[in-house]
């Protein structure tokens, strides 16, 4: 196959790099309406639309509620048959997830003030949170280890995972994950219909507080069906890596770098930026020959073909400013001196520095969390966290002196936004002759 090259130098490189970057990310709206009608049906009868949806769409069937649920014998009989190596890997990884995730923990706050007032802030977990793991296709242990531990971690009381059984299979790794993550409760619901069960909660699945985890596009309708109901982590795009390149590591080692975010899916985007033609072009070549014994080629292919790019740049200080101005999820620095350039990046989901610092390593162990945000909302969003489970309440205590003398400025205000019942409700704190 053939990569598509680009130049900074070109004059019309910012037209190329805009129709590149160009990804519609709305939903169709049939996806919409169908997802709106699957939710609706859910919340007005619970159970019961639960387990036509779940006949339907898993091709399985269900004799009654109790069905859906999975005992934690199931849970511990799986971790128990997995292979020693996945088992090891698994709690490695979820070690190393859980003790990055601590050091994200807040404390409450307060502080006094000379007349007494006392303000600060509290941190609380949610009471319960909703994790969606994919199944079907693929399975997928690490997102059940980066979605759960952040929130355990957090200290949220019940975590409840839901996952699909298409013709009833289940995946046994994911099963020994959400073992090892602390999982609490598994119901083998999946797809739109499983969302709206967590945010509206049915006879069997209890309510939640905030639902996290990926999805299709009939999942990533759901979230934003019942944002609002229930909080939602994000609303996430195709995955993105964007990698700086100076030569220090082989071109091999960008091509595999490359494949590893295309073989995600065909709408997946992979690009390389280097001031170094000859490398791109090494980059290249190393891709036409490395491509053919990958077990997805097709879908690297596509994504390659249809969002991927080797990027000509100036130098070094120009590749940097492009990659604030994509904000990529993953960015890798691929740099003989990379340390040094990582004080300038300003947006992205996760960094990658040095050419040892591969972005898989990221998806799988190293321990922050691999749940990132993606088209270039890394300008204003952060990485899935503890702090994605705590809520923020403000405190207030005033002793009567303290009251009276805020009491005046209050009212003041309140008057002179026409809003009378607050001026008094402050006044009647004013001590007499204050």
């Amino acid at each position: 196959m053939k990569i598509r090259g680009l130049d900074t130098a070109d004059p019309q490189f910012d037209d190329e790099l805009s129709a590149l970057l160009g990804h519609d990310s709305s939903t169709d709206r049939e996806i919409v309406e169908s997802v709106r009608a699957i939710v609706d049906d859910v919340r007005q009868r619970g159970d019961a639309a639960l387990i036509e949806y779940t006949v339907k769409f898993d091709r399985r069937p269900v004799a009654g509620p109790s069905d859906l649920a999975l005992s934690d014998e199931r849970l511990r009989k799986a971790l128990v048959s997995c292979e020693s190596p996945v088992r090891d890997a698994l709690e490695t990884a979820a070690d190393r997830i859980r003790r990055y995730h601590e050091r994200q923990q807040q404390a409450s706050w307060s502080y006094r003030e000379d007349d007494g007032t006392v303000l600060g802030q509290r941190l609380t977990a949610m009471d319960r949170a909703g994790v969606y793991v994919p199944g079907g296709k693929a399975a997928y242990p690490s997102s059940v280890l980066m979605n759960v531990i952040p929130a355990k971690v957090a200290g949220v009381n019940e975590i409840v995972m839901v996952v699909p059984a298409p013709e009833g299979k289940l995946e046994p790794i994911v099963l020994a994950a959400a073992a090892i993550a602390g999982v609490d409760r598994v119901f083998t619901v999946g797809g739109a219909q499983a969302i709206a069960a967590l945010a509206y909660g049915t006879e069997t699945i209890p309510r939640v507080d905030k639902i996290v985890g990926p999805g299709n596009s009939y999942v990533a309708a759901a979230k934003v069906a019942v944002f609002g109901a229930v909080g939602i982590d994000m609303i996430a795009g195709p995955s993105e890596v964007l990698i700086v390149a100076d030569g220090a590591a082989p071109p091999e080692w960008m091509a595999m770098d490359l494949f590893a975010q295309a073989e995600h899916d065909e709408q997946a985007q992979a690009l390389l930026l280097s001031p170094d033609a000859s490398y791109l072009q090494a980059v290249a070549a190393s891709i036409e020959r490395e491509l053919p014994a990958m077990e997805r080629a097709s879908i690297i292919e596509a994504a390659l073909s249809s969002r991927g790019a080797l990027i000509k740049v100036r130098d070094i200080e120009e590749a940097i400013d492009l990659a604030n101005r994509i904000a990529p999820e993953h960015l890798e620095l691929a740099l003989t001196d990379a340390e040094q350039w990582v004080p300038k990046i300003k947006h992205a989901g996760a960094i990658f520095v040095g050419p040892y610092a591969a972005e898989a390593l990221g998806d799988y162990c190293a321990g922050p969390n691999h749940v990132l945000p993606t088209g270039r909302t890394a300008r204003f969003s952060s990485p899935l966290g503890v702090y994605d489970f705590q809520k923020r309440s403000s405190l207030i205590m005033c002793p009567a002196p303290a009251a009276s003398k805020l009491g005046r400025t209050a009212a003041i205000l309140a008057r002179a936004e026409g809003l009378t019942a607050h001026a008094r409700s402050a006044e009647y704190r004013i001590l007499p002759g204050r």
